[in-house]
């Protein structure tokens, strides 16, 4: 059942010619419950370090709004313009440093794991320095805990700065708070983290809570709060008073407290409806748009016994016959098409060295958003489709092929011999056709791109 080659086309970030392929399920779980050898080689800023940025960008914005019309004022502006740049540059930099994550990881389970539940828990800056804060949002508060307790990973993303951010859970305020009444009415109540929570995070959207709990569920997050200089805190002055139903069951009282937010959260993800829902997603994800049933069942069933052990669902994906079914199907995602071309022609760390951003940009972020996928930019707060055809249209398949015949050579000047390229990206699963196109190539750069260009290797 276990193939080493499906391992990393399927689970992992592609096939290499540097980087040998896990040997058994086992490896590959080691790997993953290992040290974090790619993030350490490859290291990203994570929230707390980009906190940083946000502090001196609000210092700036204080003294520009106090002093107005000074010197003062005026170089404050500057500084503030100019730790935007530096944020956007260092945006850059961490866009080539997670392609290179995935070029060179001996564990790409973690990689694509990080990924998923990202999107998962999808959440984008809007304004300010938080349009460039998802990376670190997703090293602080996903990566860490993608084989932990979902439970844990729910009450950090869901908490997180970018996600109260994203969801505008800062304008939140319960309608019959302390600030509200001080206010004498005109309070806003914001349901957004309260709806994407239960359709999106947790119980999906076809799960049996009407909107009374969405609603209930809103009230008892208010108070949630960031701001750079303090951090994360409650603020019992917008919080809604009073218990709150949520599914039948009640949370809070007449002291409002982020423990009664826990509380609730760690309910949610011992749900069976979040079990049920998040064996789907994971199922259709890394096998098929349609999963065989019985997968989605024991990873249901696993998800329930172990009360949301990531990993131990993970282990029952991993070994399960029908995740090791020979034919590709699903289709790689732009980011995923990218890097495990990247993977394939093993792209060496220093090509990206001292790269100025006008140079990063048509490397990486350019042919993402000619192929549909605008770098941390999903449409919505469900993320990024997974259906086949939502990827497969002439555009997208255009941009494809045009960046497999051009940008091989920009990424890897000397480029291999197509004859063992179509090993090298392909392996066992090359088709005779790619076989044969790869050795009737005329120039390396033609043989490389019509590999990369082949339905073969645009699913996994």
């Amino acid at each position: 059942m276990f193939d080493p080659q499906l391992a990393e086309i399927r689970f992992g970030c592609g096939l290499s010619p540097e980087v040998a392929p896990p040997v058994s399920v086992q490896d590959m779980l080691a790997r993953l419950t290992g040290p974090d050898h790619a993030a350490a080689r490859f290291p990203v800023e994570d929230f707390p370090q980009f906190r940083e940025r946000m502090k001196r960008s609000a210092v700036h914005l204080k003294i520009r709004r106090s002093m107005r019309g000074t010197k003062a004022a005026e170089e404050a502006r500057k500084a503030h313009q100019l730790e935007k740049k530096h944020a956007r540059i260092a945006q850059g930099q961490w866009h080539a440093q997670r392609l290179l994550r995935r070029v060179w990881t001996a564990d790409g389970l973690r990689e694509r794991l990080t990924w998923f539940w990202a999107d998962h828990f999808t959440a984008v800056g809007k304004t300010g320095n938080m349009r460039r804060a998802a990376t670190p949002h997703v090293e602080a508060f996903i990566r860490p805990h993608v084989t932990g307790r979902f439970a844990d990973l729910l009450r950090a993303a869901v908490t997180s700065p970018l996600m109260l951010h994203y969801l505008d859970q800062h304008r939140s305020m319960g309608p019959h708070s302390r600030r509200a009444q001080n206010r004498g009415g005109g309070a806003g109540l914001n349901e957004n983290l309260a709806r994407e929570v239960l359709e999106l995070h947790t119980l999906g959207v076809k799960a049996p809570y009407a909107q009374a709990d969405v609603r209930e569920l809103a009230e008892l997050f208010t108070g949630m709060y960031f701001d750079a200089q303090s951090g994360f805190k409650f603020r019992r002055d917008f919080a809604e008073p009073g218990p709150e139903q949520v599914l039948g069951r009640s949370y809070g009282g007449a002291k409002p407290s982020v423990s009664d937010i826990f509380a609730v959260l760690d309910d949610l993800a011992a749900h069976p409806a979040t079990a049920a829902h998040v064996a789907q997603k994971l199922a259709v994800h890394f096998v098929a748009d349609t999963p065989d049933p019985d997968l989605v069942a024991r990873l249901t069933r696993v998800f329930v016994q172990t009360g949301g052990d990531l990993l131990a669902v993970t282990e029952a994906l991993l070994t399960h016959p029908a995740a090791w079914a020979p034919a590709l199907g699903n289709v790689k995602q732009p980011w995923e098409f990218m890097t495990s071309a990247a993977r394939a022609l093993a792209v060496p760390p220093t090509r990206f060295r001292g790269l100025k951003e006008n140079q990063l940009r048509p490397l990486l972020h350019g042919p993402l958003v000619r192929m549909g996928q605008r770098w941390e930019t999903p449409l919505g707060p469900d993320g990024w489709p997974e259906e086949d055809d939502a990827w497969i249209t002439p555009q997208g398949l255009a941009a494809r092929m045009g960046w497999a015949m051009v940008m091989p050579a920009r990424l890897q000047p000397d480029l291999p011999d197509p004859r063992d390229f179509v090993r090298h990206a392909l392996g066992d699963h090359a088709p005779g056709a790619v076989i044969f196109a790869a050795e009737a190539a005329e120039t390396q750069r033609e043989g490389v791109g019509l590999i990369l260009s082949s339905p073969a290797f645009q699913r996994k």
